[in-house]
C-alpha cells in the first residue's frame, strides 16, 4: 500500500478462479502506486486482503462494469480520485504514477473495428462519439485502451449520466473527453493470441484474453514476472 495513492477498482464477474484477476493482482502490489484494492461485484473465495462492494449483475457486461464504476464512484469509501482497472490489466513495470494514455481518434479506431467485424460494441462506439460531437468534441479522442486509468468520481458521474441512455456507453471515452484528458497516445496493449507478437520485454502494460493468458505466450511471459504470491492473495487450490 502507498499512503496517499488511489484506491484501485475493479470490477470482477462471477467465477472462482480467474487466474488472470490473480496474477494482475501481483503485478499491481508489485508496480502500481495506491492505496486499498476494491473489487466490485463477485469476490473469489482466494481473495484476501481486498476489499469488497458486492453488486448483482444481471445485464450484459457493458451494463455490469458500468454500474460497477458507478457504485464506485458513489461509494464514500473509494478514494478520489480512484485508478481503474480490469481483472485482466497487467502492470509490468513500476510506475511513479499513472500516466494518461488515450488510443488516438475515435475516427480511426472505428475504421479499425469496422473493417473486421460489427455488432453492439461498434454501435455503441460510434453512438458515443456522435454524442461527444453534440456536446463539442467533434473528433473526439479514444481512451478505450486496455491500461488502468484515473478517474475523478464527480466527472465519471457525469459522463455516466449523460450516456445513461446508451446501451453500450464507451465511458472511458465519454469521461476523457468531457474532462479533456489529453494524454500521449499507443497501441492498444491487448494480446488476442498465443504468439509471441504484438509484445517484448519493455512493454509497461500488458492485457490478455483467457485463451491468450491460458495458453499463449503471453501468459507464460506474465506468470514468469509474477511467480509469488501478493498479499491480496490466499494460499490453496484454487
Amino acid at each position: 500500500m502507498t499512503v496517499g495513492a488511489p484506491d484501485i477498482v475493479v470490477p470482477v464477474r462471477e467465477g472462482s478462479v480467474n487466474r488472470q484477476l490473480r496474477y494482475a493482482l501481483r503485478s499491481w502490489a508489485a508496480h502500481l502506486p495506491h492505496g486499498r484494492v476494491w473489487i466490485i461485484g463477485y469476490l473469489p473465495p482466494w481473495v484476501k486482503t481486498a476489499r469488497h462492494l458486492p453488486l448483482h449483475q444481471g445485464g450484459t457486461k457493458y451494463q455490469n462494469t458500468t454500474v460497477a464504476v458507478r457504485k464506485a464512484c458513489e461509494s464514500a469509501l473509494v478514494s478520489d480520485p480512484f485508478t481503474l482497472c480490469n481483472d485482466d490489466f497487467f502492470v509490468m513495470h513500476k510506475v511513479k504514477e499513472m500516466p494518461v494514455l488515450h488510443r488516438g481518434p475515435v475516427r480511426d479506431v472505428e475504421a479499425y473495428y469496422a473493417a473486421r467485424a460489427s455488432g453492439k460494441y461498434l454501435r455503441g462506439m460510434r453512438e458515443t462519439a456522435a454524442l461527444l460531437g453534440e456536446h463539442g468534441h467533434p473528433d473526439p479522442l479514444s481512451y478505450e485502451l486496455h491500461v488502468p486509468l484515473t478517474v475523478d468520481k464527480t466527472q465519471m458521474l457525469q459522463a455516466l449520466d449523460l450516456g445513461s441512455h446508451l446501451d453500450v456507453v464507451h465511458k472511458r471515452t465519454l469521461y476523457g473527453n468531457l474532462g479533456r484528458l489529453g494524454g500521449e497516445q499507443i497501441a492498444d496493449v491487448k494480446i488476442l493470441h498465443r504468439a509471441p507478437t504484438g509484445y517484448g520485454v519493455h512493454s509497461a502494460f500488458l492485457s490478455t484474453m483467457p485463451d491468450s493468458f491460458a495458453n499463449g505466450h503471453v501468459g507464460q511471459h506474465i506468470r514468469r514476472m509474477f511467480p509469488e504470491p501478493s498479499r491480496y492473495e490466499s494460499s490453496g487450490r484454487y
